[in-house]
């Protein structure tokens, strides 16, 4: 028997079936899912569109579990009142720190208002040049795919910046999570490392032709 290793699961609700979205939400939470996954995209800081202000006002309504929001839009400081307004005390906000002029008094008012602060790093993100942000984020959020779309091949280069913010995770006091192309083998090989938790898309989660608490409880149950 192999050892049995923790980690946060997260739904990756633009992958979501939105003719059903009441009965997605309620599948989900009950077949344990730990967060909701909301990208929120304006078309100018990535090439697409997706969930809406609407969409993570009905989530947050309809769950009890946290919502991660993940803002892939311009100078997200200009409306970060709008989102919010529209989650519960201790969510998380991630903001990708080249979308704003001063991404620390974004983090500050995301602070401020008992919101859970994360930023998120692109493929092409080095981590040195978001180190000093490291020490006030209680979340990193790496990229393994470019933004802006699901379904996209991993980028193989992005393993290393994984390792080296495991390394820089205790010393800083951030958790780091997973989000693009999460297979299972990214989660028996990075879960074990000291990845916190990983977003799951079309990879693992959604379209599979299975219950999602099945799903769910096979990835917990891995031995590694």
């Amino acid at each position: 028997m192999g050892e049995q290793f923790d980690f946060e699961l997260n739904a990756s609700m633009m992958c979501a079936n939105y003719g059903h979205l009441a009965r997605e939400v309620t599948e989900l939470e009950e077949g344990g899912i730990d967060s909701f996954h909301i990208d929120i995209m304006d078309g100018r800081y990535v090439p697409n569109y997706a969930m809406s202000l609407n969409d993570l006002s009905y989530i947050a309504g309809t769950t009890f579990k946290p919502l991660d929001v993940h803002l892939m839009i311009e100078h997200p400081s200009s409306n970060i009142e709008l989102f919010i307004k529209n989650l519960r005390k201790g969510d998380t906000i991630y903001i990708h720190p080249e979308a704003e002029y001063h991404p620390s008094t974004t983090l500050q008012k995301i602070i401020d208002a008992g919101m859970t602060p994360g930023i998120a790093i692109n493929p092409g993100t080095s981590v040195e040049t978001v180190m000093e942000m490291l020490r006030i984020v209680d979340k990193v959020l790496v990229m393994s795919v470019n933004p802006g779309n699901a379904g996209q091949m991993y980028l193989p280069y992005v393993g290393k910046k994984v390792e080296r913010l495991i390394e820089l995770k205790e010393q800083m006091g951030f958790k780091l999570y997973w989000d693009g192309a999460c297979s299972a083998n990214k989660i028996q090989t990075y879960g074990p490392m000291g990845v916190d938790g990983f977003v799951l898309g079309t990879t693992l989660l959604f379209g599979r032709g299975r219950a999602y608490k099945d799903i769910l409880r096979d990835i917990r149950e891995m031995r590694f």
